[in-house]
């Protein structure tokens, strides 16, 4: 079983920063992608920024430029770290990774998500 257990969320004025971290743990073998989601209230989740092993990364149109994705191998972590942010932005943010585990059966997990509200 893999765990994603995401941190950094909160209550930002328009403008402002925050960044977000994701640590995936428990019985991983690789991990192939890990990426950031966003979902209102009463819409469909939504694509925010992935990055790939090899290091590529994708990015909404939305938050280009605004948003960076990163990912410490090592730590089987990825972060988001956003700025400029807009009331736009208030969602709840999950994080995903694709893991082959040790029977190399390859996933997706989610994490529990984390709020964040752009307000002043």
């Amino acid at each position: 079983q893999v765990r994603l257990v995401e941190s950094g969320g909160g209550l930002v004025q328009p403008g402002g920063s925050l960044r977000l971290s994701c640590a995936a743990s428990g019985s991983i073998f690789s991990i192939n992608s890990m990426g950031w989601y966003r979902q209102d209230p009463g819409k469909q989740r939504e694509l925010v920024a992935a990055i790939i092993s090899g290091g590529s990364t994708n990015y909404a149109d939305s938050v280009k430029g605004r948003f960076t994705i990163s990912r410490d191998n090592a730590k089987n972590t990825v972060y988001l770290q956003m700025n400029s942010l807009k009331p736009e932005d208030t969602a709840v943010y999950y994080c995903k990774a694709n893991v082959a585990d040790l029977n190399y059966y390859v996933i997706d997990y989610w994490g529990k998500g984390t709020l964040v509200t752009v307000s002043t």
